[in-house]
């Protein structure tokens, strides 16, 4: 495949508004939350119970991700969780991103979690 088909034949992502990851997470089983920004990012605010692996070192800790379950991508903006979406959904998993990232889930209001624990 070309580098232009590659681009432009990409598949869509669902994206999915942080409301909906809100009752997304309320739901059994849960879905996976990937976060894929940098540990410092993840320090400084995450989403309880995401799983830290950077977009870097995806391809490498994808058997970290469960297939049985959906996934959430989550990053800064959107962009880097997007790139993790597209990569994921490539293997199979069923994945969604979260629109506008961290940054639109802390001014929708939805809470976030300190420190390097989940």
């Amino acid at each position: 495949m070309s580098f232009f088909s590659q681009l432009f034949n990409r598949p869509a992502i669902n994206q999915v508004e942080p409301q909906q990851v809100q009752e997304m997470l309320a739901r059994i089983p849960r879905p996976f939350l990937l976060d894929v920004r940098t540990p410092e990012e993840y320090k400084q605010g995450h989403i309880s119970g995401a799983e830290l692996i950077p977009l870097q070192e995806l391809s490498t800790k994808m058997g970290r991700i469960p297939q049985d379950r959906e996934v959430i991508c989550v990053c800064a903006s959107g962009s880097r969780s997007s790139a993790a979406a597209r990569q994921l959904s490539a293997q199979g998993y069923t994945v969604s991103n979260l629109r506008g990232g961290m940054g639109r889930w802390t001014r929708a209001g939805f809470s976030v979690k300190t420190g390097m624990g989940k």
